[in-house]
């Protein structure tokens, strides 16, 4: 039998001496993803990647780096760690459709973290990124019928039930911002159970409330060259008085929160309600745009065995997903 190319027994045999990751928080997007990786990077025995969102399963380009160099992201961790990332575009279907598969592929066992919150909150702060990434620059109405990837990621049953169908249900933890809002040391406890977290987790209030979308800057070229020069930043701040910085500030940013009519309202809950009754009869709950706050806040919120999707025997190399 030939034997393989020097540099491909190396990497495979690297592949298997890695560190490698137990748990993903796979989404979703605008729903305190990156405050909850922080929090568990701040807990001993946890060890999060940096980037905090590596894509490497969903972006193309990334992908093609190999595992070699993903798993190269948890290096540093020491060896009794338990490792984990936390990429949303592992559920924006159908914008990354191979993402299921590859991480099936390589991680057969592992385990979920989906954070959801208001569909149409959720669906409003990204749009508010959006626009200060400047990649939309209509107004919301506007946005939510020209980009359906807006509402789309807020489909929160159809983005989870392949991962549902591929992995089982019990690998699959269900969290929800407003159930964070309410009581984070609870909630970082339960996640930090789940996914093995080998000390009691502490909520570190310091990392909080960092990333709110309202404070984005919209994205511009030139000023963002001058205001990240070392030199510009220090005179900045030594001889321009904070109340002028701040309302230079407040020029590049969106100033109130944007709203949507009655009319279109109504339209866009009426995309997003069958979705949200799928999703509460797997947790045993009615669930609407009308009453998701006050539901996801009152109940246990954990899946119902008897409701859940059959899990999928396998993955084919043909899926979509």
């Amino acid at each position: 039998m030939s034997k393989a190319p020097l540099g491909v027994q190396f990497s495979a045999q690297s592949s298997r001496l890695a560190r490698r990751p137990t748990f993903i928080i796979v989404g979703a997007m605008k729903c305190a993803t990156t405050t909850l990786h922080e929090q568990l990077s701040a807990q001993p025995g946890l060890f999060m990647s940096e980037p905090k969102e590596p894509n490497f399963f969903s972006d193309d380009d990334i992908y093609a780096r190999g595992l070699d160099w993903y798993l190269s992201l948890f290096s540093a961790a020491g060896p009794t760690d338990i490792c984990g990332e936390s990429s949303t575009h592992y559920t924006k279907l159908p914008t990354h459709p191979r993402t299921l598969r590859r991480l099936r592929s390589h991680f057969p066992d592992m385990k979920l973290v989906y954070v959801m919150r208001h569909p149409v909150e959720r669906m409003v702060s990204q749009y508010v990124h959006e626009w200060s990434q400047r990649t939309i620059s209509g107004s919301l109405a506007q946005s939510i019928k020209r980009y359906p990837e807006l509402y789309q990621y807020s489909l929160y049953a159809m983005q989870l039930r392949p991962y549902l169908e591929a992995f089982g249900h019990q690998s699959v933890l269900p969290v929800f911002l407003e159930r964070i809002k309410q009581d984070p040391a609870a909630e970082l406890a339960r996640i930090g159970r789940f996914v093995g977290c080998p000390a009691p987790t502490v909520w570190q209030s310091e990392t909080a409330h960092r990333h709110a979308s309202k404070d984005r800057l919209r994205r511009n070229a030139v000023r963002d060259a001058v205001v990240n020069a070392p030199v510009l930043r220090q005179v900045r701040r030594h001889f321009i008085p904070k109340s002028m910085r701040t309302w230079v500030r407040g020029l590049w940013q969106m100033q109130t929160r944007p709203q949507l009519s009655k009319r279109d309202r109504t339209w866009i809950e009426a995309k997003l309600n069958p979705d949200l009754a799928q999703l509460g009869e797997w947790l045993g709950v009615s669930l609407s745009c009308q009453n998701f706050s006050t539901a996801v806040t009152e109940g246990p919120m954990e899946w119902v065995a008897d409701a859940m999707p059959m899990p999928a025997t396998a993955v084919t190399q043909n899926s979509r997903y």
